[in-house]
């Protein structure tokens, strides 16, 4: 890949791949949380049979999902801005990805509507559902 082709351009390589790969990455993230906070805030209620002692790690949870939330849709954007850039179509939902470019622009937009889903989704249960509860 050629350097000169950036040269005057808006939509860096950093641009496309923060677009393409962040929505991801916080996924990832909200999930190993979510296995270290339950092993770690179960832990004391299973070797004592007392209920759990913590009640701020829903809200450092729930804290935690909104912002990886916030960063996924941020993430959207800059893909969706992306995009705009650098494709002369109209309308997203016809949207064709001729270059690599703009395939990862597009394809940017759709990982962050799905791992979007999959934040909100991994975060429900904490609220509803008493996290050590939901372990077993």
């Amino acid at each position: 890949m050629s350097t000169d082709r950036w040269v005057g351009s808006e939509v860096t390589p950093r641009k496309l791949w923060f677009g393409f790969a962040t929505s991801g990455v916080a996924w990832v993230l909200l999930g190993c949380l979510d296995i270290l906070i339950t092993w770690r805030a179960c832990q004391h209620q299973e070797n004592y049979g007392i209920p759990d002692a913590h009640p701020y790690v829903r809200m450092l949870y729930s804290i935690v999902a909104i912002a990886l939330f916030v960063i996924s849709i941020w993430s959207g954007l800059v893909s969706y801005r992306n995009w705009r850039k650098l494709t002369a179509q109209q309308d997203f939902i016809e949207a064709e990805a001729v270059e690599r470019h703009e395939f990862l622009a597009v394809l940017g937009v759709i990982i962050t509507v799905v791992m979007g889903m999959g934040i909100v989704w991994l975060a429900l249960p904490p609220i509803f559902l008493d996290i050590c509860w939901r372990a077993r």
